[in-house]
C-alpha cells in the first residue's frame, strides 16, 4: 500500500515537472514582444473604451500611438488635448491641438410643435422604429424619441425630456466620444465645435421636404427660403435639398441668420439677450416766427438803403 502511494506521488510529480518544462519552452518559443511604452500610454488614456478615437478600446489605441511615427491625425476625444500632450511627451512625438467639440441635437420637433399622427405599439428602440415605420409624426427626418442615444452614453451626458420627448445633451458632461452619433439611425446628432462659453449656432432641422410639406409636419421646420443664406456675410450657410446648413468653421456667430429665419429653425445656444436698440428722438425743428412789425421794419430799412444807393449813383439818360 505504501509503495503504490509513493509511486503515485512520484508519477504525478514527474508529470508536473514535464508539463512545466513544456510550458516554459512553448512560452519562450512563441513569446510575443510588447513595447513597454504601450502599457505606459494605456495607463495615461482615460480607459473609457468608447471607440471615439476610431479603435475598439484604449489598448488598441495605445498600440496605434506607439507604432505610428506621425500621430497628428490621432486624437482621444475623451481625454482631449491634455491627455494627448502627455502621450506625446512619453513618445517624443508631436500632436496637433484640436478645438473641443460637443454633441448637438439637430431636431426641435417636440410634442408641442410636431403632432403625432400614428401610434406605434412594439419594442421602443429607435433602431427598430426606423426599420419598421417612419415615426409617429409626419416628419420622416426627425427624432424618433425612443432614447437609443441616451442608453449608449457611458458618461450620463444625455437624458430624455418627458415634456418634449427629445433627448437633452448635458454639455458639461459630454466627452465628444461620438457614441450617440453612431447610434442614431436618423443621423440627427452632430459633433460641432464647443467654442468659447459654448456658443453655437446651427440649423435644428433635417427635413428635406418642400417648404409647405415640412411646415405642415413641424412648426419649426426649415422651409428652404434661403433668407439665412442671403444675409450671411461669410458664406457660412449653404442650401441643399431645401435645407439650410451652417458651416461651423466659417460661421462667426453674428446671429444675423437667426433674426431672419421665419420659422425659428435656427438654434442659438448660450448667447446673452440682445440689447434693444436705442431710439434717439429727432430734435423738433423750431421755426422762428417773425412778427408783422419786424417784417415792416426790415422792409423800411431795405427801401431806405435802396434809395440811398439811387441817390449816390443816379441813372443818366443815354
Amino acid at each position: 500500500m505504501t509503495d503504490s502511494v509513493l509511486y503515485s506521488v512520484l508519477l504525478l510529480a514527474s508529470l508536473g515537472i514535464i508539463a512545466a518544462v513544456v510550458l516554459y519552452v512553448v512560452s519562450k518559443k512563441f513569446y510575443v514582444y510588447e513595447n513597454p511604452l504601450i502599457a505606459d500610454v494605456d495607463e495615461i488614456l482615460p480607459g473609457a473604451n468608447c471607440a471615439g478615437c476610431g479603435f475598439p478600446g484604449c489598448k488598441s489605441f495605445a498600440e496605434k500611438l506607439v507604432g505610428t511615427e506621425d500621430i497628428s491625425a490621432l486624437f482621444c476625444p475623451v481625454g482631449g488635448n491634455d491627455v494627448m500632450k502627455e502621450v506625446a511627451a512619453i513618445l517624443g512625438k508631436e500632436v496637433v491641438e484640436r478645438d473641443p467639440t460637443v454633441a448637438v441635437l439637430r431636431c426641435q420637433g417636440g410634442c408641442d410643435v410636431r403632432s403625432k399622427t400614428t401610434e406605434y405599439q412594439g419594442p421602443r428602440t429607435c433602431a427598430i422604429s426606423a426599420m419598421v415605420y417612419g415615426g409617429e409624426t409626419d416628419c420622416q427626418y426627425g427624432c424618433l424619441g425612443d432614447g437609443d442615444c441616451v442608453k449608449v452614453c457611458k458618461f450620463d451626458a444625455m437624458y430624455m425630456d418627458e415634456t418634449t420627448g427629445l433627448p437633452v445633451i448635458i454639455t458639461d458632461k459630454c466627452t465628444s466620444c461620438g457614441a450617440c452619433v453612431e447610434e442614431c439611425p436618423r443621423d440627427i446628432i452632430e459633433m460641432r465645435p464647443k467654442n468659447k462659453r459654448d456658443l453655437k449656432i446651427f440649423v435644428g432641422c433635417l427635413n428635406e421636404d418642400k417648404g409647405g410639406i415640412a411646415k405642415k409636419a413641424c412648426d419649426v421646420a426649415c422651409i428652404g427660403c434661403s433668407k439665412c443664406e442671403d444675409i450671411c456675410p461669410k458664406d457660412a450657410v449653404t442650401m441643399k435639398n431645401q435645407l439650410a446648413y451652417i458651416d461651423a468653421e466659417l460661421c462667426t456667430l453674428c446671429r444675423k441668420c437667426v433674426e431672419v429665419c421665419p420659422t425659428h429653425s435656427i438654434i442659438e445656444t448660450n448667447f446673452p439677450p440682445k440689447k434693444p436698440k436705442k431710439v434717439v428722438p429727432k430734435k423738433p425743428v423750431v421755426k422762428k416766427v417773425i412778427k408783422k412789425k419786424e417784417v415792416e421794419k426790415v422792409a423800411v430799412v431795405k427801401v431806405a438803403a435802396f434809395a440811398k444807393v439811387e441817390q449816390e449813383n443816379p441813372k443818366t439818360d443815354a
